[in-house]
């Protein structure tokens, strides 16, 4: 058995596509190694950002030899089959074999590959994988035709076993494979020879080269820390720049320098986000005074006076970028005292958030609307709510997050400190656009979830509105993560709201354009209603009367559902739902049981109903339960397909002749008020406790009672009293989309 080592040695990859580029070097040659019949104990792929490499142990000196047999067509077959079963099989009439077979005389063909050295296959493997490499972008130099994500220096390619070391070979675009790559482009470019693996990165390692990126990564975490404790400061941890960084150097050299003190009034997320997004520089905190006051910087050089040149530089550039950041800020906070968060909001009347949905402005309004709507759902203040809606998104018109976008919401809660706004109003303008995604923290704050959620289902209905919906796997407007948002708010929050009436009333402010004053104060009026008791309520129709008068052409919209528009919507945030709780471990057959029952807008209550269903499937009652149900399912079911008539008609206790009939109507008697308490409490583990105290009488009455008796009478009425069985069996979930 021999070891397989490839090397891809170009110019820098960015960083941002080498851990995938490894994954794919690693695909491309193992499958094409086992697809040509050579197998392998194990591939390791590594990157670095001259460098792509591939280790692979345990190969064949050879490809097994294989023999296949192909039946074709009949001999007296026309010729075009003939035809096609010799170019499939690749050989001659006269290498057929003629056989008899049950269909009578059938041509054979005898397919026999002897075994190939593993030299050849690798070489064909690899020239394939190098010649189809999946870049994201690539490039062509040169008078060649390859194309590669960066130059194409090298390529190192060696078997090696026991009785040593060959080169495979293999020649791309003019380049000839080898046994030798470089180290470090400056501290060790010589090139050099390897003859296997381990030689390969103990070379490469004397030569100023990590060749594991979560080796070079773990360098710089720890010496990072190492510099920052030293100077009692603190490492902010991020995991996504470490993955970067690691990506950009190859022998990490860790540089601690400090920020001057004229930034460090700045936010500390201003800081950060400066120095990553521009530099790549860590940032480290002086944990006391709870500011940004150092960074780390990662060179890929040693340098003879310790990185002082490097870090005077790197100071410099700095100075500069944040001299910008610090011009933002503070005019930022002159228009925030001065003027408040109004004059920003007044600007987004010119900023479009979509051409069917309006300006960001107007948009604003919607959101406030509805926030004022959610807020006694949510335990929020009214007019709280109402205040974070129409700043919450004011800090979009500002300098500071007009350079750096991601700190949207964030710069929002400083600047509504700066303005005197109330705390809650503050937290809610950072906190509304969480959760951003299935990791993600939840907000707790009772204004701000309602802003949030305000805002999530202002898109949602939008773009339903206007039948913009996801397709496939595009999302272009991220509306599965918006219907992910409402999941988690309402569920990490205990939240009892009917989404049907908020999505109603929110389609219908889509719906209808602004009107003068009066009309709009009364139209929010019957949306809140709306919102809060559906669309037929008592209090919608008296507000309706005030208005009937002055506005007749919108009572139709105000009093009308739109069921294919907003069930549509439910439709969509009961998939996400789905998804959402089969990462939880529920089953999906037990979700759809619940999601066919009333009420399944509150979602707070159709995940309560599923938990329990699915802890209580897992129990001996919730057997009986279910095979209760189905017994009597079953029955009844083709009784009512061959007659051709639905069984709804109540049974009556005075026609039941056998003691086990009449034992049924008692148990059904005692269980339904008992379930519909239980019910009430929304305790479903009691209901279907109580549920599954039936199985005896039901089994009972199958046991001792014939329900196609000869009476039609008697038939009828107990096909009934199986009717009044399977709804009181059906009252927690819809028993009959269970499998199983």
């Amino acid at each position: 058995m021999a070891d397989l080592l490839i090397e891809l040695f170009s110019e820098e990859i960015p960083a941002r596509m080498q851990a995938r580029a490894a994954k794919d070097l690693q695909k491309l040659v193992t499958d094409g190694l086992v697809e040509a019949g050579l197998t392998y104990g194990g591939a390791h792929a590594f990157s670095t950002p001259r460098r792509l490499a591939l280790a692979v142990e345990d190969l064949p000196a050879m490809s097994p030899a294989t023999r296949e047999e192909r039946k074709g067509p009949r001999v007296d077959a026309p010729e075009k089959a003939l035809e096609g079963f010799l170019r499939s099989t690749g050989l001659s009439r006269e290498q057929l074999e003629e056989r008899d077979d049950k269909k009578g005389r059938v041509f054979f063909a005898v397919i026999e590959k002897p075994g190939r050295p593993a030299e050849e296959i690798i070489a064909e493997v690899l020239e394939a994988a190098i010649r189809n490499f999946p870049w994201p972008k690539s490039m062509r130099w040169g008078a060649g035709s390859l194309r590669w994500v960066r130059p194409l220096h090298s390529i190192l390619c060696i078997l090696s076993d026991e009785a040593g070391t060959n080169v495979v070979p293999m020649e791309v675009d003019g380049i000839s494979a080898g046994d030798t790559t470089k180290g470090h482009r400056f501290l060790a470019p010589a090139s050099f020879s390897v003859s296997s693996f381990e030689d390969y990165e103990a070379k490469l390692k004397r030569a100023h080269v990590i060749l594991s990126a979560a080796e070079r990564a773990e360098t710089i975490a720890h010496d990072a820390e190492q510099l920052a404790f030293a100077k009692g400061l603190q490492l902010v941890e991020d995991k996504g720049l470490l993955a970067e960084v690691s990506g950009l150097v190859e022998w990490p050299v860790v540089l601690l320098g400090d920020v001057a003190e004229d930034f460090h009034g700045l936010p500390p997320e201003v800081l950060q986000t400066s120095m990553k997004e521009h530099q790549k520089f860590f940032s480290v905190r002086d944990a006391a005074k709870g500011q940004i006051v150092s960074f780390v910087t990662v060179a890929n050089m040693e340098a003879a006076d310790q990185g002082a040149t490097i870090l005077a530089g790197n100071q410099k550039v700095l100075a500069a970028r944040l001299s910008d950041a610090k011009f933002f800020w503070e005019n930022d906070l002159r228009v925030a005292q001065s003027e408040g968060l109004e004059a920003w909001t007044a600007r987004l009347e010119n900023v479009t958030f979509h051409n069917k949905l309006g300006s960001q402005a107007a948009r604003i309004e919607r959101i406030a609307a509805l926030a004022a709507t959610l807020a006694p759902m949510v335990g929020a203040d009214r007019a709280l709510a109402t205040q974070a809606a129409k700043v919450a998104k004011a800090d979009l018109s500002s300098e500071m997050v007009y350079e750096f976008p991601e700190l949207q919401g964030l710069m929002g809660r400083y600047y509504s400190k700066a303005a005197g706004l109330p705390d809650e109003v503050a937290i809610a303008c950072e906190e509304h656009y969480s959760p951003l995604g299935p990791s993600d923290s939840v907000p707790t704050a009772p204004v701000s979830v309602a802003v949030s959620l305000a805002d999530k289902l202002d898109t949602l209905t939008g773009f339903w509105a206007i039948d913009e919906k996801p397709t496939g796997s595009k999302d272009p407007f991220a509306l599965r993560r918006a219907a992910l948002g409402v999941i988690r708010l309402v569920l990490s929050n205990g939240l009892r709201v009917h989404l049907d009436r908020v999505i109603d009333a929110q389609l219908l402010r889509h719906e209808i354009e602004e009107g003068d004053e009066k009309k709009q104060a009364l139209l929010a009026a019957v949306l809140d209603e709306i919102a809060h008791h559906g669309v037929f309520g008592a209090a919608v129709r008296a507000l309706i009367d005030k208005i009937e008068g002055d506005a007749p052409a919108w009572v139709g919209q105000v009093t009308a559902h739109l069921p294919d528009t907003s069930d549509d919507l439910l439709a969509f945030i009961h998939d996400r739902l789905k998804v959402h709780l089969r990462d939880q471990g529920i089953r999906h057959d037990v979700i759809d049981a619940c999601l066919a029952m009333p009420h399944n807008d509150d979602l707070t209550l159709l995940v309560s109903r599923a938990e329990a269903l699915q802890a209580f499937l897992g129990t001996e009652d919730g057997e009986n339960l279910v095979q209760g149900f189905k017994r009597a399912n079953n029955i009844l079911s083709q009784a009512e397909a061959a007659d051709g008539v639905e069984y709804s008609f109540g049974p009556e206790a005075k026609l039941a002749e056998a003691a086990e009939e009449k034992a049924l109507f008692a148990a059904l008697d005692a269980a339904e008020p008992a379930i519909a308490s239980a019910l009430k409490a929304e305790d479903f583990a009691a209901a279907m406790a109580r549920i599954a105290a039936l199985r005896a009488p039901i089994d009972a009455f199958f046991e001792g009672v014939q329900v196609n008796a000869e009476s039609e009478v008697l038939r009828r009425n107990r096909l009934n009293l199986l009717h009044r069985t399977r709804q009181v069996c059906s009252q927690v979930a819809d028993l009959s989309r269970l499998e199983g």
